[in-house]
């Protein structure tokens, strides 16, 4: 690997996985003064706004959360509630959660697969055994989920509620169909939750508040900002237009989530809240 992330003719490097390589991508071959992009552990945030459309924060949370049975790095694995939302937008969340159908990918009725290993898979029970000792609320519970009829590393769509920031099941990269619930007092609670978080690699922002969506992308830390989409890479953005597009009036990555913002509005009001319809 070394011979070539040092070669002469490297322009630029990109890597996604453990964090302990990334930084030796990343050491190694900017030392040569190559371009790198190197993505390590993931704990990647989506923060809903009391102004956002809960229905589609739910969805959102859900596909993003649970899709690939959450084995992709830029899966959503938190979603931090701004009140007063918390409660509806987690009775929202669980019931698309509870009716998710886990089973063989073959078939076309398979909504989620299995996990890749059954060491794994034990890994991730012992992730939600460990939140559920440490006092989060299990709202969906994976581990009891029906078995389907056929070989396989078989574990539910789990979903916690009332999750802190000290729990291991929020400090920890999980890797699978587990999400976790932080309620967060305001605006300005939540995004200080995402920048003293040790993982960076992406974070999205639900509101309808063009104001607070343009706050966020510059002031929240991390590599990849998404608006009104749960997984902030190029891709996601092919419904507001075209990434492309974006890309050539935007160069920059967080420029990209810039682009796609509505009008600013909102400035004279509290950030996320609901508008009201006098003003």
């Amino acid at each position: 690997m070394n011979a070539l992330l040092t070669h002469s003719e490297l322009d630029a490097v990109s890597f996604v996985g453990s964090t302990p390589i990334a930084r030796h991508v990343y050491e190694t071959a900017a030392a040569t003064g190559t371009r790198v992009q190197a993505l390590g552990g993931a704990k990647n945030h989506m923060i809903v706004l009391p102004d956002a459309d809960l229905e589609a924060a739910a969805d959102a949370a859900v596909n993003a959360g649970y899709g690939s049975a959450g084995e992709r790095c830029m899966a959503i694995s938190v979603v931090v509630a701004v009140d007063p939302v918390g409660d509806e937008l987690v009775a929202a969340i669980a019931e698309r959660t509870d009716q998710i159908v886990v089973g063989d990918g073959r078939d076309p009725a398979s909504e989620m697969g299995p996990l890749v290993t059954a060491a794994h898979r034990d890994k991730v029970r012992s992730h939600i055994d460990a939140g559920e000792a440490q006092g989060a609320t299990v709202v969906v519970d994976g581990r009891t989920s029906a078995t389907p009829d056929t070989a396989g590393f078989w574990l539910g769509p789990t979903l916690f509620d009332h999750v802190t920031a000290d729990m291991s099941v929020y400090t920890e990269e999980i890797f699978g169909p587990v999400l976790c619930v932080v309620r967060a007092g305001s605006y300005e609670e939540a995004v200080a939750l995402v920048n003293d978080n040790a993982f960076g690699n992406g974070v999205a922002i639900f509101t309808r508040d063009g104001g607070a969506a343009r706050r966020f992308t510059f002031e929240v830390e991390a590599g990849m900002v998404g608006v009104n989409v749960p997984i902030p890479v190029p891709m996601a953005y092919y419904s507001f237009g075209g990434w492309g597009v974006a890309v050539r009036r935007h160069p920059c990555a967080r420029c990209r989530g810039r682009a796609l913002l509505h009008p600013s509005e909102g400035r004279d009001h509290q950030v996320g809240r609901p508008r009201d319809p006098r003003s």
